[in-house]
């Protein structure tokens, strides 16, 4: 079987892969707190879409499954950055989507699993249903000498994070040094990207406010469908693929319709990234993998 490490560097020979690295550094006295390990991000899956974008989206979720299971080092963790379900007025259809999501990433090998909603899941009932399945929409966690925030910038339809959700964000970080280690993962962009397509945070600068006090900050989203890195000051933003279709680039065209199917190259443009964590030298590097290896 082929490893993981093996598996990078030829996802990297064949153009499936970007490696990054240096993208943010550790004070030495956090480096010294965690060993090196990595998780896995996975967004955008959009369980329940059927469409012409798409024609094999009733088993690309489960072809993603079946990579990540396939890593011979499995991740510490994954992160589902929301959109887990495609929306849907009906309450009942949007609890079966969100039904049969689960029961399909629950056969990931690897059961520290995290989830955010993105607006498909939770716009239209302010995040009801995506409570009932995964818990709280958003929320904070350490591993590692890591500190790790959940954002939701998804459940208010007007695409805020909203005033108390700040304050706890002030709050939880206010337990942290300066200089500690912040992983961020938010759905859609903190920053305004395509305002007019819906890809930003209409309070996102506050967010982003809070944040800059820190030294060590990543931000990690999904919602655009594609690869897009962005920096706000030192703050570093990484946007995730999607594992249903690919939109097009940032305002490159009228409206964010998504990319047409090619059947000669299924699956082209979809995906899911690994990060890991060095302690020796102190960094993250992100690596960019294929939905599938088929």
């Amino acid at each position: 079987m082929i490893n993981r490490r093996d598996f990078m560097k030829l996802s990297a020979i064949g153009g499936g892969a970007v490696f990054l690295s240096g993208l943010s550094q550790l004070s030495q006295a956090a480096a010294m707190t965690y060993d090196d390990y990595y998780f896995v991000q996975l967004s955008d899956s959009h369980w329940g879409y059927q469409g012409p974008a798409n024609p094999e989206s009733a088993n690309t979720l489960r072809k993603a499954v079946a990579t990540v299971n396939g890593l011979a080092t499995q991740p510490d963790f994954i992160m589902f950055t929301g959109d887990l379900t495609h929306t849907t007025d009906d309450p009942k259809e949007r609890r079966k989507r969100m039904t049969e999501f689960r029961e399909i990433v629950g056969e990931l090998k690897v059961k520290n699993v995290h989830f955010i909603p993105g607006e498909h899941d939770a716009s239209l009932d302010n995040g009801a249903a995506f409570k009932e399945f995964f818990g709280d929409t958003h929320y904070s966690f350490d591993h590692r000498g890591v500190h790790f925030v959940t954002l939701d910038n998804v459940s208010d339809p007007g695409a805020n994070i909203g005033a108390a959700q700040l304050e706890w964000l002030a709050a939880d970080l206010a337990r942290q040094a300066k200089d500690a280690r912040i992983v961020v993962f938010t759905h859609r962009p903190l920053f305004d990207l395509a305002p007019k397509w819906d890809w930003a945070t209409r309070d996102g600068a506050k967010a982003i406010q809070i944040l800059v006090d820190y030294a060590n900050v990543t931000v990690f989203y999904g919602h655009i469908h594609q690869e897009n890195h962005h920096m706000t000051g030192h703050i570093a933003h990484h946007s995730a693929k999607s594992l249903v279709f690919p939109l097009p680039a940032p305002g490159s065209q009228e409206k964010r319709t998504p990319l047409p199917w090619n059947p000669a190259a299924p699956f082209s443009g979809l995906g899911f990234r690994e990060v890991e964590a060095e302690a020796s030298p102190a960094l993250l590097k992100i690596t960019e993998f294929p939905v599938t290896r088929a």
